[in-house]
């Protein structure tokens, strides 16, 4: 279902799904600059880049957090080489 378009300062219209949530972030000014730059670059949007720079970090947050569990229960750990076998990037 869509809600009604949002005017935004740069005369866009954004539609807002309820499907897609919206979250807004202050970015320090440099930071917002090197993304302005990189989209306009790529010709990707700002909410692309952050997205997925976010995904990245929640899933390696999440992998920090499973590993660190495993370690305070002292479970064995599984060497790179089993790891390797398992995931089929033996040479």
């Amino acid at each position: 279902m869509r809600v009604p378009a949002l005017p935004r300062p740069s005369g866009r219209v954004i539609l807002v799904t309820q499907e897609e949530p919206v979250l807004t972030v202050r970015l320090p000014a440099d930071l917002e600059k090197r993304l302005e730059r990189l989209a306009r670059t790529t010709g990707r949007s700002k909410s692309y880049y952050v997205r997925e720079a976010l995904l990245q970090y929640l899933e390696d947050l999440e992998d920090y957090h499973v590993a660190l569990k495993r370690l305070e229960e002292q479970l064995p750990g599984i060497p790179l080489e089993e790891v390797a076998r398992r995931l089929g990037l033996e040479d």
